[in-house]
């Protein structure tokens, strides 16, 4: 299972690429990429830290609630869901998913570039803060995968999605990678697809299933279908 902005647009969370995405507002090449934290860290962080406040008041939506269950209802039958999102909040842990992976690190935690620990934050960060770990001051950025940086845990995605029957992406792009290619190499695996979002992204082609709405509706809808069809 693959998340992207799609799944927490209802929660009052912006997406990015669409028409009024994030990155249709604000440069990402001066946000959202070491060479711009390096170049002027108090906007970056400005930018960061607004994000992190709006975050601290947004709630999990259905969709959210509805893959717990399907986590849930799968172990019960003694399947397994691996959850990856691309997401940089904390609305599946939030509605109760356990071990969510994000390949892009989260908005929720604080990264040290001086002695690399990461640390839960839910406050303003700034040049002055001071890492709780090595104590030097103005090295403490989100904990978030830039633009030109490797994603987290691309072995544990690969491994995972080797041992799975079904992949299904929520509320993606179609266009970032290397998220956007799981699909179409799950699909030369021959595992089964589907595609779930607001309208066909950006490589709706490559998936065998397509389900097109709001993720409140379609995603509880998907996995009642899927829990029923395990039994």
């Amino acid at each position: 299972m693959l998340t992207g902005a799609g799944v927490s647009a209802e929660s009052g969370l912006g997406t990015f690429r669409d028409a009024g995405g994030i990155w249709a507002r604000f440069d990402p090449m001066k946000l959202a990429t070491p060479q711009a934290f390096a170049a002027d860290p108090d906007n970056v962080h400005e930018f960061y830290n607004a994000r992190r406040r709006n975050l601290v008041g947004a709630r999990p939506n259905a969709g959210h609630h509805a893959l717990v269950r399907l986590g849930e209802g799968l172990a019960e039958r003694g399947g397994g869901l691996f959850l990856c999102t691309q997401n940089i909040d904390d609305l599946h842990e939030q509605a109760g998913s356990r071990a969510v992976h994000h390949m892009h690190g989260e908005l929720l935690r604080a990264l040290c570039a001086g002695c690399g620990a990461r640390t839960v934050w839910r406050e303003d960060l700034g040049t002055g803060t001071i890492c709780p770990g090595c104590g030097r001051a103005g090295a403490m950025r989100p904990d978030v995968v830039w633009f030109g940086e490797m994603p987290y845990g691309l072995d544990a995605i690969e491994a995972a999605l080797e041992e799975s029957d079904l992949f299904v992406a929520i509320g993606t792009s179609g266009a970032v990678y290397p998220a956007a290619g799981y699909a179409a190499q799950a699909r030369a695996w021959g595992l089964r697809t589907c595609e779930i979002n607001l309208e066909p992204s950006d490589n709706a082609h490559v998936f065998g299933e397509r389900l097109y709405g709001p993720a409140s509706e379609m995603v509880p809808a998907f996995v009642a279908q899927i829990l029923a069809e395990a039994g």
